[in-house]
């Protein structure tokens, strides 16, 4: 798979060595339980063989005794008090009236409860795979809570006060979950940071939501802290995880020094603090992405947490582990909503198996976790789903001719059932050979072989990508929603699909689209379990979100159709209203531009307040193994476009340098068959240029989840912008 970042750092493999030794076992597997898995003196645990640990595991009959636990009738008495009137609150330490309604009346939980529950079911399972020096180990139920638990007290002792934040800022790992869930045991709320912020927005964060620790997992990140770490006043200490610091410092400590002073804090201090959380208080923050101005603070209650996992999981058809144990690997970011309460909060829900990628993932080792893992579901966003198909259409580039030609008729007559008979189990002889003769195989190498629910979200995805991926008997289902929603609030699933659509509402949610036009596309609103507190310390954001009737307003457009199925067709930021007046959602037309000229990996639509519609285009080019940057070459799909028009380039720079006649009169050509389709004379593309760079992350382009900064690539690109509109006044 081709080489990509997606604001993932480079950590290091040392982050298994560290964990060995906080984990209990014998030779081969996790290691030192005097260090990790201690529980109260006097207290002895049941100790049994595992071939996954090839040593000690604890059994769920010594957790009970061990450790005094509210019961979760205990913990539903002391939920709420009743006195909260509002639905939002800007406050950390605010509380919120739970959305109960006819549509989700059960009582809201915490989180300690959900882990406590699933611990009951699923305590002896594996929840926790990582690779250690090229073997997999796994963390059981039983050991993941009793980590938390021993996270939450290093916490306490660190001087983590209730509702401020433990920020993390490092690459999946075991150590993320249980600091993550340790900090919701503790009292305090989990804040993640993208892993490539600079020092300058690891400050605005950490300040923001006055952290008192902040865990980072290589000396790269820690080295950020300590840049700014005066201007931090909450900040009170730094652990690492992945590598130790290179010289002692005071208040940074490594993932042992920080377990060993929480053993120092006796369980029923922790449990005391436990027994007093409510469901409405806020646990998790997701900071947005900033692409229209500073990032904000999306507050996320417990019940939010357990609602989401519970149920928005239930929709996607995530199985409980008593029917079947999901495996999931974890790669996308978890400081992204998406990412985390797919792979962190519903894995604890329904003790699902959550195995780590390691830190280069989308540089090129993702591939190999997949075949290693063979996971039962697994999400991307789409720019992985199309790295992924870039990938198999460069080696198909390269086969020989017949191995080339047997897939492209399997994947014709795959397409073509999945397209007509999109619902049916009964697939004609020719598609079932297809898929027993070559689509199997290609699945199976890409890791697929058990994977029955694909799933992707955060950003469109075009037609092409769709297609190319039910050719290969791989349906792509959508989700919908927003770090205001807690992730997911409509989803598709197998039994819930169609294709282009985002599926339906997810049970106990509730939708509806306002200032609808013509086509029945407007504003979506959304209310339910899922809808978030507030945006912390911004009460003029949070008015300008949450209606008097407590609907979220996304500020995204769509329609529902009869059936209830949602169709994302923009954002009202994005809408283009022309100077002559007319209503340009870019989208479609970008799409349009994209599958009619396979070359072309990006394209910004332009006319905002302007006379005529122009374009930006980028073409597809390699990206480099180490950075993930996009370079100078073309990829085999690209190279192949220019061989077929004519052309000799191998390089962008030939193309935009030399504007390659052959290249420019084909997409110039590809642009007019689009302005042939389009709706009216005003939805016309008149200019366009092809810039010399694709856009990335570091270029500023792209956000964390890949997608277009808009704002930014109006101001980066002005001077382009402007000369297009600059000719027309000659």
């Amino acid at each position: 798979m081709p080489e990509m970042l997606l604001l993932m750092s480079a950590g290091s493999v040392l982050r298994t060595v560290f964990l060995s030794r906080l984990l209990p076992g014998g030779p081969g597997c996790v290691r030192k339980l005097s260090l990790s898995l201690r529980c109260p003196q006097g207290v002895r645990p049941n100790v049994t063989s595992s071939s996954l640990t090839d040593g000690q595991t604890l059994s769920k009959e010594s957790i009970s005794h061990a450790l005094t636990l509210p019961s979760p009738e205990k913990e539903k008495d002391a939920q709420l008090d009743g006195s909260e009137e509002t639905l939002w609150t800007t406050r950390a330490d605010g509380r919120v009236r739970p959305r109960l309604h006819p549509a989700c009346p059960q009582p809201p939980y915490t989180v300690h409860r959900m882990f406590y529950e699933a611990l009951d079911k699923y305590g002896d399972l594996s929840a926790l795979g990582f690779k250690r020096q090229g073997t997999w180990e796994h963390i059981s139920y039983s050991q993941y809570y009793l980590l938390a638990r021993r996270t939450a007290k290093g916490f306490l002792k660190l001087g983590l006060e209730q509702a401020h934040s433990v920020a993390i800022l490092g690459f999946n790992s075991p150590e993320w979950f249980f600091s993550a869930v340790g900090t919701v045991f503790a009292g305090g709320i989990v804040t993640g940071i993208y892993t490539t912020s600079s020092s300058e927005a690891c400050q605005y964060i950490a300040h923001d939501s006055r952290a008192n620790i902040i865990v980072v997992d290589t000396q790269k990140q820690l080295e950020k802290i300590l840049k700014v770490w005066k201007n931090l006043p909450h900040l009170k200490a730094v652990v690492i995880y992945g590598e130790a610091p290179p010289k002692k410092m005071a208040n940074v400590y490594t993932m042992e020094e920080f377990m060993e002073l929480g053993d120092e804090l006796p369980e029923e201090t922790l449990d005391a603090i436990i027994d007093t959380q409510q469901p409405n208080q806020c646990c998790v923050l997701i900071y947005t992405s900033g692409t229209t101005g500073s990032p904000k603070g999306v507050m996320l209650s417990q019940d939010n947490i357990t609602w989401t996992a519970r149920y928005g999981s239930q929709a996607g058809d995530i199985q409980p582990a008593e029917v079947q144990q999901e495996v999931v690997v974890s790669y996308l970011p978890l400081s992204h909503i998406a990412a985390q309460i797919y792979d962190l909060w519903t894995g604890i829900q329904w003790g699902a198996q959550v195995c780590f990628a390691e830190p280069d993932a989308l540089k090129g080792s993702l591939l190999n976790t997949l075949r290693e893992v063979e996971p039962t579901s697994h999400m991307g966003v789409p720019r992985v789903w199309e790295k992924i198909m870039e990938r198999i259409q460069e080696v198909t580039a390269q086969s020989g001719f017949i191995r080339r030609k047997m897939l492209l008729w399997a994947m014709s007559v795959t397409l073509e059932q999945n397209l007509t008979c999109p619902g049916s189990d009964l697939k004609p002889f020719t598609a079932r050979l297809a898929d027993y003769l070559v689509l199997a195989k290609v699945r199976q190498a890409l890791g697929f072989a058990k994977c029955q629910k694909s799933f992707y979200g955060a950003a469109p995805m075009t037609a092409e990508t769709q297609h190319f991926f039910l050719g290969l008997n791989i349906r792509l289902y959508a989700g919908y929603g927003l770090s205001e929603t807690s992730g997911p609030h409509f989803m598709s699933s197998p039994y819930n699909y169609r294709l282009y659509s985002s599926g339906k509402v997810v049970p106990g949610c509730l939708a509806k689209v306002v200032n609808e036009d013509s086509e029945g596309v407007g504003e979506i609103c959304l209310w339910g379990r899922t809808i978030f507190m507030g945006y912390l310390n911004m009460e003029d954001k949070t008015r300008e979100a949450i209606d008097a009737e407590g609907w979220l307003h996304t500020g995204d457009t769509g329609r529902l159709d009869a059936d209830g199925f949602l169709y994302i067709t923009g954002r009202l930021k994005e809408l283009i209203i022309t100077a002559g007046g007319e209503n340009v959602p870019p989208v479609p037309i970008e799409e349009a531009v994209k599958t009619e000229l396979p070359i072309i990996s990006n394209a910004m639509l332009i006319g905002d307040q302007r006379k005529f519609l122009s374009m930006l285009l980028t073409l597809k080019c390699t990206l480099d193994p180490d950075t993930s940057d996009p370079t100078d070459n073309l990829t085999e799909q690209a190279m192949e476009f220019c061989q077929r028009v004519g052309s000799k380039a191998t390089t962008v720079s030939e193309i935009v340098g030399t504007k390659d006649e052959a290249v420019y009169q084909a997409i110039e050509q590809g642009i007019q068959r689009v302005n042939k389709n389009a709706a009216a004379r005003p939805y016309h593309i008149q200019k366009w240029a092809i810039l010399q760079k694709d856009f990335s992350i570091s270029g500023g382009e792209l956000g964390p989840t890949m997608k277009l900064k808009r704002l930014t690539v109006l101001d980066k690109y002005k001077d382009i912008i402007d000369s297009f509109y600059r000719e027309q006044r000659k």
